[in-house]
């Protein structure tokens, strides 16, 4: 399968081929160039990006060449060769992971995410070791301080780090054809309850899924939508026309505020606080 990855602005970084395994499943016009896969531990990724930003780390990147002719299986897996192979035996088994090193002087934090990595921490000179043994061992690209990450824009300055998914709420509004829609000013409607057999069934659910999905990824930096999306994500099995102008308005109002992000300040406290609340019995349809 041929497949190409982009920069943040859209712009194309490289060409790359990839083979699945079972991707004739996959259907063109849909999900053809899809490669997503989903292991990555965001709260890892904004944890690891508080504490850099706290302490006022840098923050760089780097990628694998033919990151998944590195790894090996530990069991056996089973496909039909594409043409003109006969055999295939190579394959990957990739987990995000977060490790960990102190030095003498300080502490690196090396977070890598398939064939992406991110370090950062208190000891530069230990930074600079780790990404020479690490060009050593792989063919691997110095990316230099971290732009762009997994859909995720960051921009660090002496003040903090602004993460936010800018590209990626666009690309969104264009999935949806709202370019040229009027944005509002609140995700949802107020004081309004929706219900599951409200309306209409949804003829094909597809773009329902792939809307409400794309959401919810996006709430990695938008937690003002969180609520909004928690709501539209319980229709999933049988969605309805009104369920999907519900996420048409959520996406208008993404469209007049696509630029905000989560911005960590540098200097800010470490303890973590939560917060909870309770709607009593608030649900129409279970009680």
């Amino acid at each position: 399968m041929d497949i190409f990855k982009l920069n943040s602005y859209g712009s194309l970084n490289r060409y790359k081929a990839r083979l699945v395994a079972l991707g004739n499943k996959q259907e063109f016009g849909v999900d053809y160039d899809e490669t997503f896969a989903p292991v990555a531990k965001m709260t890892t990724i904004r944890t690891v990006l508080t504490i850099a930003a706290s302490n006022g780390w840098s923050l760089h990147q780097m990628d694998v060449k033919n990151a998944f002719l590195h790894g090996d299986l530990t069991e056996d897996i089973y496909m039909t060769p594409p043409p003109g192979l006969f055999s295939f035996s190579e394959g990957s088994q990739y987990d995000s992971s977060l490790f960990i090193h102190k030095t003498q002087v300080g502490i690196v934090l090396l977070l890598i995410y398939v064939d992406d990595m991110v370090i950062t921490g208190s000891d530069d000179v230990s930074i600079q070791h780790l990404k020479r043994q690490l060009q050593a061992s792989f063919q691997m690209k110095d990316l230099g301080c971290l732009h762009y990450f997994l859909g995720l824009e960051v921009h660090s300055n002496s003040k903090g780090v602004l993460l936010h998914q800018h590209k990626y709420t666009e690309d969104l509004i264009s999935l949806a054809g709202l370019q040229m829609a009027n944005p509002v000013d609140t995700p949802l409607e107020v004081n309004v309850k929706y219900h599951r057999d409200e309306g209409d069934i949804l003829p094909n659910p597809l773009l329902y899924r792939q809307l409400v999905g794309s959401l919810n990824y996006l709430t990695i930096t938008r937690p003002d939508i969180s609520f909004a999306v928690q709501q539209v994500s319980q229709f999933m099995h049988t969605p309805r026309h009104l369920h999907l102008a519900v996420v048409r308005r959520i996406i208008r109002y993404l469209k007049g505020t696509s630029h905000r992000g989560l911005f960590f300040p540098a200097g800010s406290s470490l303890q973590l606080l939560g917060y909870s609340d309770a709607d009593w019995a608030g649900c129409p349809d279970t009680r």
